[in-house]
């Protein structure tokens, strides 16, 4: 029901990652990531609602992608119906695609990076994202936002598009977290013009001066 892409930035050692459904709240469901562990997706038929998180503390905790992908699928009788993907720090991913999951399914690793999806129209969404994302110029962000557009343009999630999401963590800037959670025509254009809304502007120029992870104790002028 969902295609996404998580990838880590070799230049800024960002790491962040997008998402679309044709069902709503994708940025709610599926996207987690934290500076000290990596980025997960947790997606599929009947997607968990812990495995995102516990990937997460798996690869904290100093398990690759791979291996905390294994470890929290293996346990879950449910995971048939379900689909997760992991990035570590290191920038390797990983990822499971649950059986029941309609086709079709399946996940893309490259270098750096990790696509994923199910009920797609056809397995040319997953190379779309991955080479929107690796021909993209500008910013880390920008580059995600290209790869969700050209997975959406190579066919996308078989129904259509109701909601996208975007996140990038970096440790000298703060959380980039964005969502449409309902746009009936256009969710992936709606999460475009939200984030030059939220980059640029007075409300870009205040973010830049929050605390951040190297600098928690910055006081504004």
């Amino acid at each position: 029901m969902t295609f996404s892409l998580l990838a880590k930035d070799r230049e800024t050692g960002a790491i962040g990652g997008v998402a679309a459904t044709g069902s709503y709240c994708v940025g709610g469901w599926v996207l987690r990531g934290a500076l000290d562990a990596g980025m997960s997706a947790s997606q599929g038929a009947a997607p968990s609602t812990f495995w995102g998180e516990d990937v997460l503390a798996e690869m904290r905790a100093g398990r690759t992608a791979s291996e905390a992908v294994q470890h929290v699928t293996g346990a879950d009788a449910g995971r048939a119906w379900r689909q997760l993907s992991a990035l570590d720090l290191s920038g390797q991913g990983a990822a499971f695609t649950g059986e029941e999951n309609t086709p079709v399914r399946g996940s893309l690793t490259f270098a750096g990076g990790i696509a994923a999806g199910n009920l797609l129209s056809g397995q040319s969404v997953l190379t779309a994202l991955v080479e929107g994302f690796a021909g993209a110029t500008g910013s880390f962000d920008v580059r995600l936002l290209a790869a969700l557009r050209a997975g959406h343009e190579a066919g996308s999630d078989s129904r259509g598009l109701f909601s996208a999401a975007l996140l990038v963590l970096h440790r000298d800037r703060p959380p980039l977290t964005l969502r449409v959670d309902y746009h009936p025509d256009d969710p992936i254009g709606a999460l475009t013009d939200l984030h030059r809304r939220a980059t640029s502007g007075d409300y870009g120029d205040w973010s830049r001066q929050v605390p951040v992870s190297t600098d928690r104790e910055r006081v504004l002028d």
